[in-house]
């Protein structure tokens, strides 16, 4: 419960407009893009700068109120649900970006900038920030530091953590600290700044971000190379690593998934055949045509080992984007057709298609449908799982025994349960099948330091 005094408090912290506590508002944030679950926050807190946040989290660390921090609301694993009620504080206010330093490479942001509008305004200045998750479109730059967000540029580029050089952070108890410094070399103390890229909003709240920047490429190439079997495409993919190639792109999609988008979408850029079972989409990018023209002739032809179909090359721009929108459409697409629970899976590589097996044979022994597609080239594959009855793998005994077992089937492969999405609320049941608990119990210990209280984002990754 929030007293009405706490509630003036609020108000006279942020201003009476940014204060919501009516029940359109609360439905609006009571949920995220995780299954079908939804909590009610008890009142939605916009605040514009990290001293208001401050202040907010001091009176709710003072009177023990459970507090949310959200950003767009994109997530797959519950991490922006307020599962406890109390506060939901949105940083969606707070979407400035500050400084784009071309001497250095660098850029300075607020949290609740739009992915995509970040990197079209270093695009602008002839810089490139590659973390492109597939929700980049609406994606905060916040809650891709608070997931350790991927995407398909990460096979070549690396993920979020790779270009983080500092962060200002509210921490639970309401000070405002920077993690680290804006340099490329850091060995002074503890990297708190990696510490916080990836802790789920659970150990403060992210109010500016000093990111990495590099040269945009000035060209890429896009191919689809179609497979009788899904395994025949998986193996091509370490192949064409150990062929000494490194795609900017190395997506997998099967063919129920692409039949679904393409339909959606009303795309016809892509033929399906009954005899396909999935399309690789490979992409390569760098700043000499001609040595990219030899690659993509050379990762073609040693796709013919794996049995590739046709493979069909993106002629121009357009049709490079309609491939990319099949693929960036595929999770909405599956999803609204029943295949609501999503798994985040990943493997070294060349265990992919041993992972795919499994996934298929899980399928035939419990009874469910499922398409797979993601980021082959880095062993990230996302399960989309249907069965009938069941909307949510959330609390839902059934469908924790099938994720059980296949959670132990990716640790056997020396993977884990998540590579992007984060564990969140729906997946934290399943982190003692990849950690002990002296693991556990150290990452809890850091979560008691810093947050002796427990307020913020109680109840994610795991329960204290």
């Amino acid at each position: 419960m929030i007293s009405a005094e706490l509630f003036q408090n609020f108000k006279t912290i942020i201003g009476e407009t940014n204060v919501f506590a009516d029940e359109e508002t609360l439905q609006h944030y009571s949920h995220d893009e995780t299954e079908r679950l939804s909590y009610l926050p008890a009142v939605v807190l916009k605040p514009r700068t990290a001293e208001e946040i401050s202040a907010i989290l001091k009176l709710c660390n003072q009177h023990k109120i459970p507090v949310t921090p959200r950003g767009a609301g994109t997530g797959l694993s519950g991490g922006a649900l307020a599962n406890y009620g109390g506060v939901l504080i949105s940083v969606e206010r707070m979407n400035e970006i500050l400084d784009i330093d071309e001497r250095n490479l660098q850029v300075t942001t607020e949290p609740g900038v739009i992915t995509e509008v970040l990197q079209d305004a270093v695009k602008e200045k002839g810089l490139f920030y590659p973390p492109d998750p597939n929700s980049k479109g609406s994606c905060f730059i916040g809650g891709n530091i608070a997931e350790n967000s991927g995407g398909p540029k990460a096979v070549k580029y690396g993920v979020v953590k790779d270009y983080v050089l500092n962060l200002e952070v509210v921490l639970p108890t309401g000070e405002i600290i920077w993690t680290g410094c804006n340099v490329l070399k850091n060995a002074t103390g503890y990297n708190l700044t990696q510490l916080i890229v990836g802790s789920e909003g659970t150990l403060g709240i992210v109010t500016k971000i000093v990111l990495k920047l590099i040269p945009f490429p000035k060209y890429d190439l896009l191919m689809l190379a179609p497979f009788a079997s899904v395994e025949k495409a998986s193996e091509a993919v370490s192949a064409i690593f150990r062929a000494g190639f490194t795609p900017s792109a190395m997506e997998l999609v099967e063919i129920n998934a692409l039949k679904i988008t393409s339909k959606l979408l009303g795309s016809h850029v892509v033929p399906v055949n009954d005899d396909i079972e999935a399309h690789l989409i490979i992409e390569v990018d760098g700043n000499n045509m001609d040595v990219l023209m030899q690659e993509m002739e050379a990762i073609a032809t040693l796709l013919q080992d794996f049995e590739a179909g046709e493979i069909f090359f993106a002629d121009d721009a357009q049709q490079k984007e309609e491939l990319w929108k099949i693929r960036r459409r595929a999770a909405e697409a599956v999803k609204l057709v029943g295949y609501t629970i999503e798994e985040d899976t990943v493997v070294p590589r060349a265990e992919l298609p041993k992972l795919i097996k499994g996934v298929k044979a899980l399928g035939v022994q419990y009874d469910f449908d499922v398409v797979c597609y993601g980021h082959a080239g880095d062993g990230n594959l996302h399960i989309r799982i249907r069965k009938e009855g069941i909307p949510n793998s959330f609390e839902n005994p059934e469908m924790t025994a099938i994720l059980e077992e296949l959670f132990k089937l990716v640790d056997e492969l020396g993977g884990t349960i998540s590579a992007e999405h984060g564990i969140g609320l729906i997946q934290k049941r399943y982190m003692p099948i990849v950690f002990n608990e002296v693991q556990l119990n150290l990452m809890r210990g850091i979560k008691k330091t810093f947050d002796p209280n427990n307020i913020l984002n109680a109840g994610k990754i795991f329960d204290l």
